[in-house]
C-alpha cells in the first residue's frame, strides 16, 4: 500500500476525484476457505463485518454501543493474535482490517466462539479506510504486526511502512495515540526504525532503548508488551534464533 498525495491531516476528496494508486503493499491470492470459515462469513459477517464506505467516517460509539480506547489493527492475516488481544483487552474496541477473505472468515469464527463484542472487521485496503472512513485524531493506537516484508530489492517500495503512509497515520493518531510494528525480518525493521523517527509528529516511545527480543544491537526497538501474544511461527523462529522486532512510537 502506499498513501496518496493529498494531505494527511485533511480528509481524503471522494472517490471520484482522488484516483487509484498504482502500487499497494498486497496482492489479493485465492484462498481456500473452510467449511467453518464459510459459515461464519455468512452467519457472523452481516454483524461483525463494516462496508466500506468512502467518505463516511467510523462511528465508534454507534458501532459497539459504548465510548472506550479505539485501536485499529492493519493486516490481521487469519486472526488469531488479533481474537486474543480482543480477549485480553475488553475495555478496548478492536477494528481489524484484511484484504483476504479466508482471514476475515477465521477471525469471524473466533469472534463467534469466544464471544467478542469488542472486535469488528473491515475487508479493504487499509489506506483507502485511513483517507476515507478514519476521522483525524480519532485513534488510540495501531497495530501492524508482522507486514509482507517484500524480500527482494527490486519490491522494496511495496513496503507499507514508507513517509506518505506513516504520516498518514499519525495524522488519525490522537496526542498520546501509539502506533506498534512488530516484524521479524531485520531490514524491514530497520527501515521502520528510520521511517518512524523521521516522522516529526511520532516519538519513539523507547527513547532510544534497546529492545529484549531484538536480534539487533541497533537501539530504538520495543521489547515485546504483553497484549501482544506469540503467535506460533514467531515462537518456532525464536527457537531456531531468528529475532523478532517490535517497534512503538506515540503521537507528540
Amino acid at each position: 500500500m502506499s498513501s496518496n498525495d493529498d494531505s494527511p491531516a485533511d480528509l481524503a476528496t471522494p472517490p471520484a476525484e482522488n484516483p487509484r494508486r498504482a502500487m499497494r503493499s498486497f496482492v489479493l491470492r485465492a484462498g481456500r476457505m473452510g467449511t467453518g470459515q464459510q459459515r461464519a462469513l455468512a452467519e457472523l459477517g452481516p454483524r461483525y463485518l463494516l462496508p466500506f464506505q468512502p467518505g463516511v467516517l467510523l462511528d465508534w460509539p454507534g458501532t459497539f454501543g459504548r465510548s472506550a480506547p479505539r485501536v485499529l489493527e492493519i493486516g490481521f492475516g487469519m486472526g488469531d493474535a488479533t481474537a486474543q488481544i480482543a480477549a485480553a483487552l475488553p475495555a478496548t474496541d478492536f477494528i481489524g482490517i484484511e484484504v483476504h477473505v479466508p482471514g476475515v472468515g477465521a477471525l469471524l469464527k473466533h469472534i463467534g466462539e469466544q464471544g467478542l463484542s469488542n472486535l469488528r472487521l473491515l475487508q479493504h485496503d487499509a489506506v483507502e479506510v485511513l483517507e476515507q472512513m478514519v476521522a483525524p485524531a480519532s485513534l488510540d493506537g495501531v497495530h501492524i504486526f508482522f507486514p509482507d516484508p517484500w524480500h527482494k530489492k527490486r519490491h522494496n517500495k511495496r513496503r507499507l511502512i514508507q513517509p506518505a503512509f506513516v504520516a498518514l497515520l499519525a495524522s488519525r493518531l490522537a496526542p498520546g495515540g501509539y502506533v506498534h510494528c512488530a516484524t521479524d525480518w531485520q531490514p524491514y525493521a530497520e527501515q521502520m526504525l528510520q521511517v518512524l523517527r523521521a516522522e516529526p509528529a511520532l516519538a519513539n516511545s523507547m527513547n532510544g532503548a534497546t529492545g529484549a527480543t531484538s536480534a539487533s544491537s541497533a537501539d530504538g526497538y520495543a521489547a515485546r508488551p504483553a497484549y501482544r501474544p506469540l503467535t506460533k511461527f514467531e515462537n518456532r523462529g525464536l527457537k531456531l534464533g531468528h529475532g523478532v522486532w517490535d517497534l512503538i512510537f506515540t503521537r507528540r
